[in-house]
């Protein structure tokens, strides 16, 4: 009973820790701005090279430059949701040098709420509106069905279900090696970069890689091809598409186990 008030009190204190780093934020309002903005041109840059390849080249890997925005607005959004959400927790190596993680757990509010929130970074939005306008733009040329625009949904919450546990699970490494922040990115924003582009591109075994071990196919590829209407040119079942939740699920139950694992293994700083 304990432990069920304690997660339901964790979404509002989540939101008081944000709101206090949004606050703070504020009282800088050009800095904010220029940060902000400056996101949002340095990630566009990515899907500019991308748009600049087909001047020259009518596909890439089959997929037409609309159906690769598809993907790239998709893997994108849901990124940015949960970079902006917890991905301060890559810097959990940081508070396990400094100390500063003993005094989390002193106070009463759950530790993963408190990495997460902490330097909530508002900014952040800038690379959520740019994958945004790049899926709306994709958007324009689908033939659009409830059924489409369900799994549209469920694929932007999915994703930011699979990328929240992999932010998480990567980032506990950093219990057992506290400077090993870039391990986390290799398979958060790495897995971003390869689902930008059509699976297509890169050899069958990949794809049964980013499937089965690592399932960051599930964010858009699988969904995305049935918002398009395409069969999968692996031959993939196509029911693969509605798995994007469970997958989602389970790996945040993953991610659940990994931290509370690293949480007992930590014995102090300088220990």
């Amino acid at each position: 009973m304990a432990d069920l008030t304690i997660l339901r009190a964790a979404p509002r204190q989540y939101l008081w820790i944000a709101l206090m780093w949004i606050r703070a934020a504020r009282a800088y309002p050009a800095s904010f701005w220029t940060m902000t903005v400056a996101s949002a041109l340095i990630t566009a840059l990515d899907f500019v090279g991308i748009a600049i390849m087909f001047a020259t080249i009518d596909t890439l890997g089959d997929f037409g430059l609309r159906e690769i925005a598809l993907l790239y607005g998709a893997s994108g959004v849901a990124l940015g949701l949960a970079d902006m959400a917890i991905g301060s927790v890559e810097q959990i190596g940081q508070h396990v040098r400094t100390g500063s993680l003993d005094t989390m757990m002193t106070r009463p509010v759950p530790l993963l709420v408190q990495v997460c929130a902490d330097k909530f970074a508002l900014r952040r939005l800038g690379r959520i509106s740019q994958a945004t306008v790049v899926f709306a733009w994709a958007s324009l040329s689908v033939d659009w069905t409830p059924a489409r625009a369900a799994v549209a949904l469920m694929m932007v919450v999915a994703g930011f279900g699979i990328f929240f546990a992999f932010f998480v699970a990567f980032s506990c490494i950093q219990f057992w090696t506290a400077d090993a922040s870039e391990f986390a990115n290799a398979f958060t924003y790495g897995g971003n970069t390869m689902t930008q582009y059509p699976l297509t591109i890169f050899p069958r075994e990949v794809l049964v890689s980013l499937t089965f071990l690592l399932p960051v196919a599930f964010v858009n590829w699988y969904p995305c091809l049935f918002i398009l209407g395409r069969d999968d040119p692996f031959g993939m079942p196509s029911w693969f598409a509605f798995l994007s939740p469970a997958v989602a699920v389970v790996l945040v139950a993953l991610a659940a186990l990994a931290w509370r694992t690293g949480v007992r293994h930590y014995t102090s700083t300088g220990s």
